[in-house]
Parts: C-alpha cells; structure tokens; sequence
C-alpha cells in the first residue's frame, strides 16, 4: 500500500510505502482503580460473548477484585453487548457488585 499525508504533493519524498495485514487482532480487558490494576486479560481467539464475559472477566477477576476493595468499590464497565445481557446483570446483584448506573 502507498500512503502519503493529505495535502502533501505526490512526490517521492511525502510517499511511505506500508504493508498491511489482514486478520489479526488482539482483545485484552484489564479493571483499573485509583491506587491499583487488575493484571492484563489477553482473549485468546474467538469475539467475546456472553459466557466468556462473564467466566473469564467476572467471576475470576472482576468478583474477588471488588470483594478486596471492599464497600467503597463501584464495577464500571462501557456499555458493550455483552455487558448488559440479562445474565450479566443478573450475575453482578447475586454477587452484589455495585455497579455503577
């Protein structure tokens, strides 16, 4: 692929020749606080549904990271698909995880 910047002349000195790479992309989810982080969370392959969200993210991570800050903790999260499913939201009052609205 050519690329130059936009509103450069097309000559040789504004041209940067880059290859591109189809496919290839990398999830990661990590929690972070004032004072601390939770490690980073790589996703291995595959979209982030529902079930992964919530045994690979909420249960191992989010649920013992919140217990540890205790009554002060708020679970904030971006409105993604698979953060507001029935399950997810259910799963968070049963664990009691304030979550913030």
């Amino acid at each position: 692929m050519i690329w130059r910047e936009p509103g450069t002349p097309y000559r040789a000195p504004n041209i940067v020749e880059r290859k591109q790479y189809r496919g290839g992309g990398l999830l990661v989810w990590a929690g972070i606080e004032t004072n601390c982080r939770t490690d980073l969370y790589v996703f291995t392959e595959g979209s982030i549904t529902v079930f992964r969200y919530l045994y690979e993210i909420l249960h191992p991570l989010v649920r013992p990271f919140i217990a540890a800050k205790g009554t002060d903790a708020i679970f904030m999260d971006d409105n993604a698909r698979p953060h507001r499913a029935r399950l997810v939201r259910s799963y968070l009052e049963s664990e009691i995880i304030p979550q913030m609205a």
